[in-house]
């Protein structure tokens, strides 16, 4: 099982804390000569030379007492919040507006009215265009509480304006929320089971989830709540592998992006979210040329996004080493993607606790696929095995189950098959377990359980037979969600005719 790090927060936080922004933190932290040799700062310099949190040996080089370990740490982690937030307010119009709104409660407060009113005005028209709406919200609530306390003419006439755009937000949070809601549970259903695994599992999600979304194809949305409509209707046609839909939602996801650029930066996760869906449904309807046209113009947009912030560098680049990648499979260069590998591994070190299960589990996959393609059998073992660790079924079903799969055939390959029988009969018990055994995959465990009764010049002829099985179901509707996992006929074509999987994929995409 993986193994389960124990989180200390202000170790994470130091940790993921830039240089520039660590020497912002001193100079801020040293402000007043009496601070320079304060505890806390003390406890940051250790944190931050420590490769682990060892409270011994924080103790052991702190002036600390143990009982005040918890407080100095507390202290620490809002001292370097403060420190981070004075930093960042700098480049986000969204932080400097909500700074702009407290400065106007501290002139409220203070009794000068006039000049908190005028301030919050115009925050107001900023965060409307920014679609910020708890935030106009509060505006207009303490717009509200400073014209009570000073009786300000003319209120009446406002009124109706202010009553009409609180209910135009309200509404419009309720439809992001609806819309939010059924793009997570769709999204919930993916993580757990895959796509759509039987006829009767694509007509459930139908049947709950389409008029759902088809209540909101008739209204004039806004920004966000087109946003939110596009990837609910994303999810809902990728867990139906309905891909052409899957490719018009996204890019549609994308583009409304394209008509507000200055939304990019605030809703970055958003924008990247959507690239991400925008390239997957490229990939899984192998539009080659068009999908390099969008990875290209993504990592260029990459290289400023990535600027923002730590989780906008992280987020950018799981889309891009995910769909190079995915290139490799599309265009069969596998020397090339292996070339990668290592620099995926590293990220995947370093960024392990900004990056979540379900996509360490995917990108190991990948890798483990890119392995098999090249015939290095053992190292795709060594990646599926990272993901066969996690014991928990709830989390990627699917490639939990594709990566049993893949583990028989790859051991087949290399020649591993030692209680072959007993593994073929545990991996049928686990997908009957799961609820994921099908044709394809009671058709390629039936061939390789039957490997011992076949000679060896009869070998190419029972390939030849299981590849025609195998062949009927590419367009089948449920069928073939398998082919979105292993590349099986590629692979057997490979067998079949002694050439490389990789020239048989250069040779399709010619």
């Amino acid at each position: 099982m993986i193994p389960i790090e124990k989180s200390e927060p202000v170790f994470d936080l130091i940790k993921s804390m830039s240089k520039a922004e660590k020497r912002n933190f001193k100079l801020y932290a040293t402000r007043l000569s009496g601070n320079q040799s304060s505890n806390f700062l003390a406890l940051f310099d250790i944190i931050d030379s420590s490769d682990i949190y060892n409270e011994d040996k924080i103790l052991s080089k702190c002036l600390i007492k143990k009982e005040q370990l918890p407080n100095t740490k507390a202290h620490l982690y809002k001292q370097i919040l403060i420190s981070l937030r004075m930093l960042m307010v700098q480049h986000s119009q969204a932080m400097q507006i909500k700074e702009s709104v407290e400065f106007s409660m501290i002139l409220y407060n203070k009794g000068l009215y006039k000049q908190a009113e005028k301030n919050l005005h115009k925050l107001k028209e900023q965060a409307i265009a920014l679609n910020m709406h708890t935030t106009t919200m509060e505006i207009i609530s303490l717009i509200r509480r400073i014209e009570d306390s000073y009786q300000a003419k003319n209120r009446a006439n406002n009124v109706d304006a202010t009553d009409n755009l609180i209910s135009q937000i309200i509404n419009e949070l309720n439809n992001i929320s609806e819309l939010y809601s059924s793009s997570i549970r769709l999204l919930s259903l993916h993580q757990t089971l895959g796509y759509a695994r039987t006829e009767k599992d694509m007509n459930l999600i139908k049947s709950y989830f389409e008029p759902r979304l088809e209540a909101f194809k008739s209204k004039k949305l806004s920004f966000l709540e087109s946003v939110f409509f596009y990837q609910a209707q994303v999810w809902y046609h990728y867990i139906l592998h309905d891909f052409v839909m899957c490719y018009k939602y996204a890019s549609l996801w994308t583009r409304i992006f394209d008509t507000s650029p200055e939304m990019k930066t605030l809703h970055y996760d958003n924008y990247l979210r959507g690239y991400s869906r925008l390239l997957d449904g490229l990939y899984l309807t192998k539009k080659y040329k068009l999908f390099c046209e969008h990875l290209n113009k993504l990592e260029e947009e990459a290289e400023i996004i990535s600027m923002l912030n730590l989780n906008a560098n992280v987020m950018s680049k799981q889309v891009i080493y995910i769909n190079h990648l995915h290139k490799n499979f599309l265009d069969g260069d596998f020397e090339q993607g292996l070339e990668a590998v290592n620099n995926i591994d590293k990220f995947l070190v370093t960024y392990g606790k900004q990056i979540g299960i379900h996509q360490k589990m995917l990108m190991n996959y990948k890798i483990a696929c890119l392995y098999f393609g090249n015939t290095n059998y053992t190292k795709c073992l060594e990646y599926l095995a990272k993901i066969l660790e996690t014991k928990d079924p709830q989390i990627r079903r699917d490639l939990q189950c594709y990566s049993k799969i893949l583990k028989l055939i790859a051991s087949y390959q290399a020649g591993i098959d030692l209680n072959i029988d007993y593994q073929i009969r545990s991996v049928y018990s686990y997908l009957v377990k799961m609820n994921d055994l099908h044709q394809i995959q009671k058709e390629v465990l039936k061939f390789l359980k039957n490997l011992n009764n076949i000679y060896e010049h009869e070998l190419k002829h029972e390939l030849q037979r299981l590849y025609e099985r195998l062949k009927v179901y590419e367009d089948h509707p449920v069928e073939r969600r398998t082919f979105f996992y292993l590349d099986i006929l590629t692979w057997l074509e490979s067998k079949i005719t002694g050439v490389s999987m990789s020239t048989i994929i250069k040779q399709k995409l010619k």
